[in-house]
């Protein structure tokens, strides 16, 4: 533990961010499951559906600098393929 006050803050601070950044990964991973579940399930209104949330789940996983540019770019096209394969 800590004996300087602002690092005691920055410890804080820094247990809040890591737990906002685990709640969004965990919701990332959520919304890709919920596109390869409706895939496996044949039901393309709802695997199109999920396509969308994750993608934006992605782009944001982007701009916050949790993912990789080519993370995602691999991640959307590999669920883009999925969804395709059911048309």
């Amino acid at each position: 533990m800590a004996n300087i006050k602002q690092q005691k803050k920055r410890d804080i601070t820094n247990n809040k961010s890591k737990l906002r950044n685990n709640s969004f990964k965990s919701s990332l991973k959520t919304a890709i499951k919920a596109v390869e579940a409706a895939v496996e399930a044949k039901d393309l209104a709802k695997a199109e559906a999920s396509l969308v949330t994750a993608y934006a789940k992605l782009d944001k996983a982007l701009a916050k600098g949790f993912v990789h540019k080519n993370n995602v770019a691999r991640n959307k096209s590999r669920l883009a393929k999925l969804v395709n394969s059911i048309r």
